[in-house]
């Protein structure tokens, strides 16, 4: 069975950092694209971030400069830097995997998904 457990949510205040974790169980983690959206209220999920099986990466402009995504195939975790945090940014997170093993940015893309982290950013 596959799990996906992102941690590391939290709120902070404009200006802060935070560092999401997703610890992966139940699949090859080093074969799988992970991804990280987001959702905020009332709003439709989004693609923030990607990385490939080879490390390759991929940004949504709205976090390009700001955000970092990172994998540890040895912990079979990947992360979310997130630096320099706006009340915009101001969502629930998502950790996913995709089979294909490429920078995938479609929420079609992936198969699984964690339950999600809450991010919020006061003004």
């Amino acid at each position: 069975q596959v799990q996906l457990v992102e941690s590391g949510g939290g709120l902070v205040q404009a200006g802060a950092s935070l560092r999401l974790s997703c610890a992966a169980s139940g699949l090859t983690f080093s074969g799988y694209g992970m991804g990280w959206f987001r959702q905020a209220p009332g709003k439709e999920r989004e693609f923030v971030a990607a990385i490939s099986w080879s490390g390759s990466t991929y940004y949504a402009d709205s976090v390009k400069g700001r955000f970092t995504i990172s994998r540890d195939n040895a912990k079979n975790t990947v992360y979310l830097q997130m630096n320099s945090l706006k009340p915009e940014d101001t969502a629930v997170y998502y950790c996913s995997a995709s089979r294909r093993g490429g920078n995938n940015l479609r929420l079609i893309d992936y198969d699984y998904w964690g339950q999600g982290t809450q991010v919020t950013v006061s003004s």
